[in-house]
């Protein structure tokens, strides 16, 4: 029976990226008790066990991602906010203007990022008729 050498560094470079996840306890599972050895570790549960781990850390990744995009739409909103004029740090008067029909219908906080967006837009659209306003009355 020939042997190979197996390396560790998928297995261990996903569980750098797990911070709660202890390698004796992931084997031990993944061997159903049989071991807390990489080293004794089937390819098919080594195979298993990395697969698992990638699963779990792309989809940690996809939250991380989702949330960024979900900060920024929020950011985006809050700064064409200030431009307007209101208050972005009373969050009454925030949820006062989203709550609108005409804007959004609903609490700042329940915005989705296509939501955002969308309000974004109007902002942007409510700021430009402000300042075309505004130059129509100064040139009379």
């Amino acid at each position: 029976m020939e042997e190979t050498t197996r390396n560790y560094k998928r297995f261990y470079m996903l569980l750098k990226q797990l911070p709660h996840a202890d390698k004796d306890t992931l084997v031990w599972q993944y061997t159903q008790g049989r071991t807390k050895s990489l080293k004794e570790t089937s390819e098919w549960e080594y195979g298993v066990m990395c697969r698992d781990m990638e699963r779990v850390v792309n989809n940690d990744n996809k939250v991380a991602l989702k949330q960024a995009a979900l900060r920024k739409a929020r950011s985006g909103v809050l700064h064409q906010l200030q431009i307007y004029g209101l208050d972005t740090t009373d969050w009454a008067t925030v949820d006062a203007f989203c709550k609108n029909p005409r804007i959004a219908g609903k609490l700042f906080r329940d915005l989705t990022i296509a939501e955002l967006n969308s309000v974004n837009t109007k902002i942007r659209v409510i700021i430009k008729k402000q300042k075309e306003k505004e130059n129509g009355q100064s040139k009379s």
